[in-house]
């Protein structure tokens, strides 16, 4: 049976999703607690490389097995040999040849500002704490130039193994709430650090370092060095992925 698995974790502990030799991950902990499970060595595919210290509502991952336990009781048993930080909210079964990365149709992530004269320390490990004076409606009219397809080169950071960097963003949303600040972005794939990249840009747009309308010229030039500063990880989370 090829098993879909959505999962939610806080990656405040972890080296990212992806697994690796000398660094605790999140793929690496879920591949211990299926093995121990189903005693057999068991090996997932991600939808995300969600990296060090970004968080995850909806990440999903597949794995295939041979085994008695009802698919819709997977979560719960599968939970009993994860860490507290890392949980299994769904599991269904999916054809076969279903490739959770390949065949995804779109992603949201959601980044959280924090604005405000003091730190939250109840939230110090999923925002970004800024005391700025930020306009929002800057930030609104400047990431209009940001949807649709092209090529964002100058929103991903040295590292991409990707063969093309053309994607499209469908939307960017952004909520004031409180204190708080979410950016909302859907698009239908990402470049290495691009939500994060975006968002540092539009901060400058927000406090009068870049004008919204530069963000035209800025996608236009293909240069990273062009955008703004890469937000830091621990306010990304990947939200949803949609097949």
């Amino acid at each position: 049976m090829n098993i879909l698995l959505t999962i939610s974790y806080d990656g405040t502990n972890y080296h990212g999703w992806q697994r690796q030799k000398d660094f605790i991950t999140v793929q690496g902990k879920l591949e211990e607690g299926l093995t121990n499970l189903f005693k057999k060595y068991i090996t997932v595919r991600g939808a995300s490389r969600t990296d060090s210290g970004v968080h995850a509502l909806g990440q999903r991952a597949n794995f295939y097995i041979d085994t008695t336990i009802p698919v819709k009781n997977m979560p719960y048993a599968i939970n009993n040999f994860l860490p507290n930080d890392i949980v299994v909210t769904d599991a269904k079964l999916v054809e076969e040849n279903f490739h959770p990365q390949f065949d995804t149709k779109n992603k949201t992530y959601r980044y959280q500002i924090y604005n405000n004269k003091f730190p939250n320390p109840m939230n110090i490990n999923y925002s970004w704490f800024l005391k700025n004076d930020i306009n929002i409606d800057l930030i609104r009219e400047g990431s209009k130039y940001i949807l649709g397809e092209h090529d964002f080169s100058c929103f991903c950071a040295s590292g991409s193994y990707s063969t093309t960097n053309i994607r499209t963003v469908n939307f960017i949303d952004i909520k004031e709430e409180d204190n708080y600040i979410n950016f909302y972005i859907n698009g239908n794939g990402f470049l290495y650090n691009m939500v994060r990249i975006i968002v540092g840009t539009l901060y400058y747009v927000g406090i009068n370092k870049i004008e919204p309308k530069k963000i035209k010229e800025i996608i236009l030039s293909k240069d990273r060095r062009q955008a703004g500063k890469t937000a830091p990880a621990c306010g990304l989370t990947l939200m949803e992925v949609n097949y």
